[in-house]
């Protein structure tokens, strides 16, 4: 087969992207999961807590809401439509932790459910404490 011949078939394989739908959707959920964390903090701060904990409480309301979709396989369901806007960074972290954890539950909860859930984030997780001590230790030898 030659490699023109390898292109065509691959092109008629390949489902083509609705990306008139895609885009919209992609920024409308994504959007939504935006306004639905601003809308968690503004109520923090409405009920008089620091800028800082109304941060925090956004940021776990949403990782436990992907966690919960995730865990009942509503998200799945959810991102086949929305595509990339369920990748808003940290519902789509909690999503890529659960997803691995929930898949090999059954081989009990230490070798299945624990041992998996770090599978896809595990080198983030590792890359980025290992750099924030590394950074530290840099900041510290020189100081400020």
């Amino acid at each position: 087969m030659t490699a023109k011949e390898y292109q065509s078939a691959s092109d008629k394989a390949i489902p083509h992207s609705k990306s008139y739908r895609n885009i919209p959707m992609a920024f409308l959920v994504g959007g939504l999961l935006c306004v639905l964390g601003q809308a968690v903090m503004n109520l923090c701060l409405y009920y008089g807590m620091e800028k800082d904990i109304a941060s925090a409480c956004a940021s776990m309301s949403l990782i436990i809401l992907s966690a919960v979709l995730t865990g009942c396989n509503i998200y799945d369901n959810i991102a086949q439509h929305a595509g990339a806007g369920t990748l808003v960074p940290i519902t789509g972290f909690a999503n890529s932790m659960v997803s691995p954890a929930m898949e090999f539950k059954t081989e009990g909860y230490v070798l299945g459910l624990g041992a998996k859930m770090f599978s896809i984030a595990g080198p983030v997780l590792v890359y980025g404490v290992s750099a924030s001590v590394i950074y530290g230790l840099i900041l510290f030898i020189f100081g400020r």
